[in-house]
């Protein structure tokens, strides 16, 4: 697929704008959203110094008006892909005397209404969008409407105690986008969705714990285009972490548990709250 019109949520810093720089090349016209308004400028700073166009909107995904909005612009053009990277992170507070952690009910509203509302604000107007636009020849005998991929976690395969709104709201959007992607390629729009584990972004700088897997930016990136060009529903790194993560998760209960909660990764009070 040849991209001349890429939309991009999340693009001031992370995965979202190390795919819009890498993505960014003369001719092509990059959308960038997040509600973030300097590292907006940041990013399109380097996509231009690269011969991409750019158009900057600052917002927040919780937004349905905003986002409706954001994806109509460029009207007089197709849509060749919608890159989903805005998200949060967070675990639950410090054990209580008695043992037991929670997350606080604001942080959970937040993870849902980011994580999962906030891209559903994205790709179902866009997946409208897509489906009016003609279909075109992207190579021997195949023909594609438009790709849409956003960045789910592994964290989404398992169910775990550490961070179980983060988990939730990231197997709802992993599940969506797998499932919805049987018919909707039969119309040309081919759905993808990254399981990933943790990627060297800000968002995980401030996790007091050892990260199994811990990808470079850079190489998340290469997984994820590599993926996009081969139009896997499912995009994995590191292969034998994702693999592990749903082998665990067909364990009974007890005995995942077992496990999880004896391990450094996520355990209450290593994971900063959203509201720090």
């Amino acid at each position: 697929m040849t991209y001349g019109t890429i939309f991009i949520t999340g693009a001031a810093s992370g995965i979202g704008r190390a795919l819009a720089v890498a993505l960014s090349a003369p001719g092509r016209q990059l959308h960038l959203a997040d509600c973030q308004q300097r590292g907006l400028d940041e990013t399109a700073a380097t996509c231009k110094a690269k011969g991409a166009e750019t158009h900057l909107t600052c917002l927040d995904v919780t937004d349905q008006n905003a986002m409706t909005q954001w994806c109509t612009q460029a009207a007089d053009r197709p849509i060749d892909l919608l890159l989903v990277c805005a998200g949060v992170t967070g675990g639950v507070d410090a054990c209580e005397k008695d043992g037991a952690a929670f997350e606080t009910l604001e942080q959970i509203r937040r993870m849902m209404a980011v994580n999962l509302d906030g891209a559903l604000n994205a790709i179902l107007p866009m997946m409208t969008r897509m489906r009016a636009q003609p279909l075109r020849k992207t190579g021997h005998l195949t023909r594609q409407r438009g790709q849409i991929c956003a960045i789910a976690s592994v964290a989404g395969l398992v169910s775990y105690p550490g961070t179980p709104s983060y988990s939730a709201s990231k197997a709802a959007l992993d599940r969506f986008l797998v499932a919805s992607g049987a018919y909707s390629r039969k119309a040309g729009i081919h759905l993808s969705s990254v399981c990933c584990s943790f990627v060297d972004t800000p968002m995980v700088a401030q996790n007091c714990f050892p990260m199994p897997g811990l990808s470079s930016v850079e190489r998340a990136v290469t997984h994820i285009l590599r993926g996009l060009k081969r139009r896997r529903r499912r995009i994995i790194f590191p292969a034998w972490l994702v693999l592990g993560s749903r082998f665990m998760d067909v364990l009974p209960i007890w005995l995942a548990e077992a496990y999880y909660i004896h391990q450094p990764t996520g355990r209450p009070g290593s994971m900063p709250r959203l509201d720090q």
